[in-house]
C-alpha cells in the first residue's frame, strides 16, 4: 500500500471516507483532494443561517487539526483532469499526477443548468457552495423582488430565508404541486398553504419563457402565461446533475450516477463510490437509487472504508433526510417506492404531523412536519424490520415505543 488512497471530493462523503479510513485502522498515506480553496464545511445551513445572516461563516466539518492530527494529507483548490484505471494514476489540471492503490469518488453533484434565454445575466444564481452562497446573500441585499424557479427543497428553503428578510418571493414550478415525487401530497400542500401565509407567491403549472436583463444583470422573468415578474436576483433551484465524468471517461459504468455494488465498490473495483454520485440497487425497493443526503454521504463512505481495510459488508442503511422550510422542519425515513397505503398521525391545522407509509402491511416511510418523534422512531422501526399496525400509529408516540421495546420479547 505504497501509494495509499485518495479521495477525490471534499463534502461530507470525502472528509467521512478520510475519517473512516483511519478509525478503521488504515495506516497507509491518505489524500483528500477538493477542488475548492476552503476548508470542507456543513452545506446544509448554507440556504438557511448562511444567506440570511451576512457574518455567517462556514460551519467546518472538521477543524483544521483533524487532518494534521490524522496524517490525512488535505489538498484544496486541486482539480483532476483525467483517472488512468490501469496505472492507476490521476492526472491533475496544470500538471503533476497523483499514485493511488485505492481511489475513492466523492465528486458529489452540481445544480442543473437552465437552458433559457438570459440564464448567464448576473444575479441569476444557484447554489451548491459556499461561493454560491455568498452571492446569494450579497445580491439579496440590494434587491427587493426574488424569483425562485423550481419547487423543490433548496428553492424552498431559500424562499422562505429570503421572505423572512423582507424580500418578495415568487416560486414558480413546472408541475402542479411543490416539492414533486419528493413527498405525500398532503405534506406538499401543507407547505404550500405556510409559505403563502407569509407572503410568497407561489406559480403551479408554469415555466419560464426567458429571463430579461438590463445592462447585464436580471431584471426579470417571463412566464409561460404571459405574465412578467420583476426580479433582481433569479434563484435556480430545478435538480442536480451527477459528477461522473471523470470516472465515464476512465471507462467505469455509470447508470445515473457511478454504478456501485452493495460494497461501494464500481465496476474497477479498486475504484469506490460514495455519495450523490453513486448509483446502487436500494436492498428494501430492489430499484436502481441515486440519494442525495448528507446521511447516504456518510453511511457509504463508511462502508467504502471498511471495504478498503477487507472488512466490506452490504450496504443497508435505512435513508433518511431533513429539510428545513420556514417554521416547517420536514424529515422523511424510508422510501416511498412501492407504498399503497398512508396513514396520517397529527393535526395538520398544528403544524405538526407525519404520514406513515406503508406497502402492504410493511413500513416503507414516515414523513414528518414538526414532529421528530414519529422521525426517529421511524429510523429505529425501518432498522429493526418492525411494522406497526394502524392501531398503532393511530394510538401515537407512546405505543409505538411500547411496541419497539416489547420487540426482543417477542424472540
Amino acid at each position: 500500500m505504497k501509494n495509499g488512497v485518495v479521495i477525490v471530493g471534499a463534502g461530507h462523503a470525502g472528509v467521512q471516507a478520510a475519517a473512516s479510513l483511519r478509525e478503521e485502522g488504515y495506516d497507509g498515506p491518505v489524500l483528500l483532494v477538493g477542488d475548492e480553496k476552503e476548508l470542507p464545511y456543513h452545506k446544509p445551513p448554507l440556504s438557511k443561517t448562511f444567506i440570511k445572516d451576512g457574518a455567517a461563516q462556514p460551519q467546518l466539518l472538521r477543524g483544521e487539526v483533524f487532518y494534521t492530527g490524522h496524517s490525512i494529507d488535505f489538498r484544496p483548490g486541486t482539480l483532476v483532469e483525467r483517472i488512468d484505471a490501469t496505472a492507476r494514476r490521476l492526472a491533475l489540471s496544470g500538471g503533476g499526477e497523483l499514485a493511488y492503490d485505492h481511489l475513492i469518488l466523492a465528486t458529489g453533484s452540481r445544480p442543473r443548468a437552465l437552458p433559457l434565454p438570459g440564464a448567464d445575466l448576473t444575479g441569476v444564481l444557484s447554489l451548491r457552495s459556499v461561493a454560491d452562497a455568498r452571492l446569494i446573500r450579497e445580491h439579496s441585499a440590494a434587491c427587493e423582488d426574488v424569483v425562485v424557479i423550481g419547487g423543490g427543497f433548496i428553492g424552498l428553503e431559500i424562499a422562505a430565508t429570503l421572505a423572512a428578510g423582507g424580500r418578495r418571493v415568487t416560486v414558480v414550478e413546472a408541475l402542479d404541486r411543490l416539492l414533486g415525487r419528493a413527498v405525500a401530497p398532503l405534506i406538499a400542500e401543507h407547505v404550500r398553504k405556510r409559505l403563502e401565509a407569509t407572503g410568497i407567491r407561489i406559480l403551479l403549472k408554469t415555466t419560464i419563457e426567458r429571463i430579461e436583463g438590463e445592462n447585464g444583470h436580471v431584471a426579470g422573468v417571463l412566464t409561460s402565461t404571459g405574465e412578467r415578474l420583476p426580479a433582481g436576483m433569479v434563484i435556480v433551484g430545478i435538480g442536480v446533475v451527477p459528477n461522473v465524468e471523470l470516472a465515464e471517461a476512465a471507462g467505469i459504468a455509470i447508470a445515473n450516477g457511478i454504478r456501485v455494488d452493495t460494497a461501494m465498490r464500481s465496476s474497477a473495483p479498486d475504484i469506490l463510490a460514495v455519495g450523490d454520485n453513486a448509483s446502487y440497487c436500494h436492498w428494501q425497493t430492489g430499484a436502481d437509487v441515486r440519494l442525495e443526503s448528507v446521511q447516504n454521504a456518510t453511511d457509504q463512505s463508511k462502508l467504502a472504508a471498511r471495504t478498503i481495510v477487507g472488512h466490506p459488508g452490504d450496504y443497508a442503511a435505512v435513508p433518511w433526510f431533513w429539510s428545513d422550510i420556514g417554521d416547517m422542519k420536514l424529515q422523511m425515513v424510508g422510501l416511498t417506492t412501492g407504498s399503497d397505503r398512508q396513514i396520517l398521525s397529527g393535526d395538520p391545522s398544528e403544524n405538526r404531523f407525519s404520514v406513515f407509509h406503508f406497502a402492504g402491511d410493511r413500513l416503507a416511510a414516515i414523513e414528518s412536519v414538526n414532529r421528530p418523534a414519529d422521525h426517529m422512531l421511524g429510523r429505529k422501526m425501518l432498522g429493526l424490520g418492525f411494522s406497526p399496525t394502524a392501531e398503532m400509529v393511530a394510538s401515537g408516540a407512546e405505543a409505538l415505543k411500547a411496541a419497539l421495546a416489547a420487540l426482543p420479547q417477542q424472540g
